[in-house]
């Protein structure tokens, strides 16, 4: 798959407002939204909740995290395989509330490759971004971890993280993808985000747990296409 630029990532993680029917119904909002304002949105959600998703909306669809073990004799692991038949199109990799060890990173991401799943990096501080870089990952999103969940944005908070990221990235390969990650809740999140340089957003808890999440969602999808 093309990654088209911009976009919206929206990680459902394990929030109760993300869990079965709730799920569904975030599920349904990102897909009018998505076909309403012709944007590309990402959705992450629990694994349990894949599969009736996919059954029912036409979405690009990212597994939380994926083991790198082969199939056959792993019992509890997540492998690339299985979701790559339940649907989904990627994983998220090293996720901040889910990190791997370097060596564990580029396993992964070699097991992607494998089986054809776009892989989709998280990296937490400059030394991080330029190692995981290296291994050449499809995409890379940039956060910070003490943001994460606070409503306060990396883009707005730390831009020079965000500008930094982008050098070592595009430096390293100019063809990964670079997504803002932490914080990002707000339109004014998302225009300076792509300002910076950023080819998406984020975002989690700020459309997750708010009140309507059809709004948030729509204010952050018509920022990132001004």
């Amino acid at each position: 798959m093309k990654i088209k630029e911009p976009l919206i990532f929206i990680n459902f993680k394990t929030y109760p407002e993300a869990t079965a029917d709730s799920a569904l119904h975030l599920a349904e909002i990102i897909h009018d939204v998505t076909n309403e304002l012709g944007i590309t949105i990402f959705v992450s959600p629990q694994f349990t909740d894949i599969n009736p998703i996919i059954s029912r909306f036409d979405l690009p669809v990212f597994a939380q995290h994926v083991d790198y073990a082969e199939p056959g004799r792993n019992t509890g692991y997540i492998i690339p395989e299985s979701i790559k038949k339940a649907g989904c199109i990627g994983t998220i990799i090293n996720h901040s509330e889910r990190p791997l060890s370097l060596e564990e990173t580029e396993l992964t991401i070699n097991r992607c490759k494998e089986t054809e799943l776009i892989s989709c990096l998280c990296a937490s501080n400059a030394q991080e971004t330029e190692l995981i870089a290296n291994k050449r990952p499809d995409m890379m999103i940039v956060e910070i971890p003490e943001l994460i969940g606070t409503g306060k944005a990396i883009s707005t908070v730390n831009p020079e993280v965000v500008l930094d990221a982008i050098k070592v990235i595009k430096e390293i390969d100019d063809k990964i993808f670079v997504i803002a990650g932490s914080g990002i809740s707000t339109k004014d999140d998302v225009s300076k985000a792509i300002e910076l340089g950023m080819q998406g957003v984020g975002a989690s808890r700020g459309f997750v747990t708010a009140d309507n999440p059809k709004d948030v969602l729509t204010e952050m999808a018509l920022a990132l296409i001004k």
